[in-house]
């Protein structure tokens, strides 16, 4: 039924005439306009509108792991967001492609007009890294040293005030400390934990040692590797050697938030734990995506430019291709992976913690 007391008209709700007047090809006040710069600009105007729907999302998100206590409901609600991010992060890998259409020398042709403006002037992306966690002290060395010389006065103060505001990394790394379970009564999962991890890295060393077909070199490779792996789920639960590792970068999260992540991750079956996990999974999912973005824009640049650099004075495909491996957020997450063992493996939990994470009728019996 309608609602508004004056007509709505299409063009006129979206803005239509300022949208699409908002295209001015910097060529064109050179002469011959560039035929493929309208490309260039709309395919960037498109991901500045997407950017603008991912902060929104991404403010809700943060207003939900910024309260004391979150409760269930609002874990579905975060869920919901987060997989609207995911998709349309889908959606803008997917937009390389058109602009993948042009040709290098489709892009020679008004490339040199727009020097020096530069993918690093765009504040709705920093924005995005920023609030999702990646902090001027995470960047590589290239960022840290001019993450900012490449804006105006106005949008870096904007951005340094930004920084200073908690990231969803350290809303979730808070929210994670505080997750319950990990000691309850006169149980201690993590005592069981470590027995079960130590026979599964016992039985592997066995097993590669127990392969006749094996070089020797091979053979102390692998145990090598097994002993490295031993010595990390050793720091886990050692408070000095985690907080050693820490520093040394190998581990982002606190130890508690890290074993709060493992152990939602381990009992991620547990009725209490299944929208826990499943926004650790969507944290995963969109640092992936937005690797994938990094990874198929430093292909494009080196498809587009070949070893040039970019306009905005980076190495150009170099830098991009650094930016994909090391400007992570979550990598903790992805990490989580060495830490599991096999389902059948797994300490099984008493009774009462395993009522505590399970649903039940009041009526039911206890």
């Amino acid at each position: 039924m309608q609602k508004n007391t004056t007509p709505c008209y299409y063009g006129d709700y979206l803005q239509l005439d300022k949208i699409l007047a908002a295209q001015a090809p910097e060529s064109a006040r050179y002469g011959n306009e560039a035929h493929d710069e309208t490309l260039f600009i709309v395919v960037h105007q498109v991901y500045e509108l997407w950017f603008k729907q991912i902060l929104h999302e991404l403010k809700a998100v943060l207003t939900v792991f910024a309260e004391p206590v979150i409760h269930d409901q609002q874990l579905t609600g975060v869920v919901h967001k987060l997989k609207r991010v995911i998709t349309i992060q889908q959606l803008l890998n997917q937009q390389i492609g058109v602009m993948e259409t042009m040709t290098p020398q489709d892009f020679m042709s008004f490339r040199d007009y727009l020097v020096p403006a530069s993918g690093f002037q765009s504040v709705q992306f920093k924005m995005l890294e920023i609030g999702l966690g990646l902090k001027s002290e995470f960047r590589i060395d290239f960022d840290k040293n001019s993450f900012y010389n490449r804006l105006n006065d106005k949008d870096r103060e904007f951005l340094q005030s930004f920084e200073t505001l908690p990231s969803l990394f350290e809303r979730v790394q808070a929210w994670l400390e505080r997750m319950p379970f990990l000691e309850f009564g006169d149980f201690s999962f993590w005592q069981m934990y470590q027995q079960v991890t130590a026979q599964m890295l016992d039985e592997d060393q066995q097993t590669v040692e127990s392969i006749a077909a094996l070089a020797a070199p091979e053979r102390q490779l692998q145990l090598d590797e097994i002993e490295r792996t031993r010595a990390k789920f050793s720091a886990l639960l050692d408070a000095d050697k985690y907080a050693e590792l820490q520093q040394q970068g190998s581990f982002r999260l606190s130890q508690r938030a890290m074993l709060g992540a493992l152990f939602i991750s381990l009992y991620q079956e547990e009725p209490v734990f299944n929208l826990p996990f499943q926004v650790l999974t969507c944290l995963t999912e969109i640092d992936e995506n937005l690797t994938i973005w990094r990874y198929k824009h430093a292909m494009m640049v080196q498809r587009m430019l070949g070893t040039k650099i970019g306009t905005g004075g980076s190495s150009g495909h170099d830098y991009l291709k650094r930016t994909t491996e090391k400007n992570r957020i979550f990598t903790d997450l992805f990490h989580m992976a060495t830490f599991l063992v096999p389902k059948a493996s797994l300490p099984l939990l008493p009774a009462p913690v395993r009522r505590q994470l399970g649903f039940y009728f009041s009526g039911d019996p206890a």
